[in-house]
Order: C-alpha cells, then structure tokens, then sequence
C-alpha cells in the first residue's frame, strides 16, 4: 500500500555478490574455448579430485581418534569390570562369614534345653554331691539352674574378647580394603588422565598434520594456479598477437569492396567481409525512395479527392433525408388534422342518434306487469 525504502541487508547483499561471481566465474570457464576441451571442465575436475584428497584425510584422521577413544574407553570398561568383580568378591565373602558366624544352626551353641532331644539328659549330671551314677528324684532340683556360672562367666568374658578381637580386625581390613579401593581409584584416575593426556596428544598431531597437509596442498593449488594464470596469460598474448596480424593483413581492414563478394553468387555478398554500398548502390536506392515518394503522393491526391467525393455525396444524402423528414411530418400533422375533423363529425352523428332514440324511440318505460307477462310467456 505504501512504498517504504528499507535499507538491505548486508549479510544478504554479500550473499548474493559472492554468487554472482562464482557464477560469471562459471560461465568465464565454461564459455572460453580455448580452455574447454571437448565440453569437460579440468579446473572443477582437479578441485574436486583435491576436495576428495582432504575428506579422505578428514575422514582417517577422524578414524584415528575414534580407535584412540575406542581404546580409552575399553580400558575404562575393563577397570570398572575388574572393580565391580572384586566389590562382588568382597561382599559375597562378607556375606559367608557373617553367615558362618551369625546365622548357623543352633545345634552346639544355644543355651535352652531341648526336650526332644534324645541325648540331651547326658549332658546333665545325675547327681554332683551324690555317688550314684543312675538319674534319680535328685535330678529335678538341677534342671535349670546353672551349676556352672563361674565358668560360663569365663567363657562369655573370652567370647565378648573373641568377637571384639574380631571386630576390630574386620575394621582394620575394612580400613585396609578402603585405602586399597582409593589407591585403585587413584590409579584408575591417574591412569585415564594419561590415556585423555595421551589422546590429546595424537589428536593435536593429527590435527597438526591435518593442517599441515592442506597447507602443503593450499601452497600446490596456489603455485599450480599462478602457473595456470601465466600460461593462460600468456596464450592470451599470443592469440591477441595473432588475432592483430592477421586483422592487418586481411582483407577486414583494408576497406576492399571485392572482399564482400561472393565466389559462386555474384550477386550475393558475404554478411561478414561487407563493408556498406557503393555511391551508384546508394544513388539508385535514392532514386528508388523518390519515385516511391512521387507515386505515395499521388495516391495520397487521389484518395483525397474521393474522400471529397464521398463526403459531397454523403451531404447531399443527409440533406434529401432531412427533405424527406420534413414532408413526412406536414402530412402526418395534415392527417391528423383530417382525422380529428372526422372523428367530430362521427361524435356529432352519434350524439344526434342517442337524442333520437331517447326522445323518440325509448319514450315509454315498462312496468313490473310487463316483465311479469314476459315471463310467464317465455315460460
């Protein structure tokens, strides 16, 4: 609706001048003949063929790295299996013994008495203060009560200094099982920073040769172009060189008139050797252009003297026309007239009539007996 002058865009503007130029420098190379042989563009063949160079390099400095972290992380891998087995040594080991000292039968170690138990009765002496051998009444006052506190104070002191021995030794081996799991995991740590350290190092030379390589190649793909410009310049010298002997020494320059004529047509002439007409050639075309003046002014009399004509005719047409209408409206205005005097005439007659019949004719009205009879009669 409004017409607004907005600045472009100059992201935009040196897109479209970067294109444009690859494209005149597209069709520079493909329109020059004297560097297309047979319709194939050498130029775009050895850029891609170069291109294709450097992304086979790309592609196995890229392969190299990830074999190089392939590597790392198999090693990685291989660690923390080793340290997940030997975590799962550690607690199946720790489960074993807390089995084989916390969760065995109670067979030998429990301290209530088994009824069912067919050789529990020998366990109990018959009789401590007597000399009889067999089980008697007696034995009823020692079930249940311990006639051996002393030694099995002893014995739980010994057990209580057992299990804390025994405890403080799964402490000092879970210290030691701890200290040995941090030098691991320092190991492991020190270990995959020297592998990252390692890899960094092949990546940097890779990457060193990687640029070292497309200089060497940007270096060969500028001293090859420079070369290909001096060649190419030097062509052009050449052909420039020729292209002017040969405009000297031809027949272009020399202003020759026979040069335009034809070998086998004589009257024909050669489009790319004319040099113009003659003065007789022009002389003749001049007399041609005149007597062809003459003979359109003649026809141009001639059309002008019967467009008189028709115009004349046309006027004596308009004016009998214009006779014609006028006659025609005295005799219809004279018709009228002669209509409208009849017409009176006619209303004149007619009215005359209308007294006669009512004064004369239709003087005696009927009466009611009069409808009646005709009635009955018509019946």
């Amino acid at each position: 609706m409004y017409k607004v002058d907005l600045s472009a865009d100059p992201k935009e503007v040196a897109a479209i001048e970067a294109r444009r130029n690859r494209e005149k420098e597209r069709q520079s190379r493909f329109f020059n003949v004297r560097n297309r042989v047979k319709g194939v563009d050498v130029q775009a063949l050895n850029s891609q063929v170069k291109e294709q160079k450097l992304r086979k390099a790309k592609e196995r400095s890229e392969e190299a790295a990830y074999g190089i972290k392939q590597v790392q992380y198999d090693l990685v891998a291989q660690m923390l299996e080793k340290e997940e087995a030997e975590k799962t040594c550690r607690m199946t080991k720790k489960t074993q013994d807390f089995q084989k000292q916390k969760q065995q039968l109670p067979l030998n170690n429990r301290h209530e008495f088994n009824f069912w138990d067919p050789d529990g009765l020998q366990l109990f002496p018959a009789c401590l203060g007597g000399t009889n051998s067999f089980p008697g009444p007696d034995i009823l006052q020692h079930l249940g009560e311990d006639l051996n506190r002393s030694s099995c104070l002893r014995a739980q002191q010994e057990q209580f200094r057992c299990s804390l021995d025994k405890q403080l030794q799964k402490q000092e081996e879970a210290r030691a099982e701890a200290a040995r799991i941090d030098k691991l995991s320092n190991q492991l740590r020190l270990a995959m920073d020297m592998q990252a350290a390692h890899t960094a190092r092949l990546e940097e030379s890779c990457r060193v040769a990687m640029m070292t390589a497309m200089a060497n190649a940007n270096k060969a793909q500028a001293a090859e172009l420079a070369m290909r410009q001096r060649r190419e310049h030097q062509r052009q010298q050449e052909a420039n060189l020729k292209e002017i002997q040969k405009q000297v020494t031809s027949d272009l320059l020399t202003e020759n008139p026979k040069a335009a004529q034809h070998p086998r047509a004589p009257h024909r002439v050669l489009s790319y050797c004319w040099k113009g007409m003659t003065p007789e050639q022009r002389a003749a075309i001049r007399k041609a252009q005149g007597a062809q003046c003459h003979e359109k002014a003649a026809q141009n009399r001639a059309e002008q003297a019967l467009n008189n004509e028709w115009e004349n005719q046309t006027m004596c047409l308009a004016q009998a026309a214009l006779e014609l209408e006028e006659q025609e409206r005295e005799l219809c205005a004279e018709f009228r007239r002669g209509l409208g005097s009849f017409n009176q005439d006619l209303a004149k007659e007619q009215r005359a009539q209308q007294n006669y019949l009512n004064s004369i004719i239709y003087t005696n009205q009927p009466t009611a007996q009069y409808h009646l009879q005709f009635n009955n009669s018509s019946r």
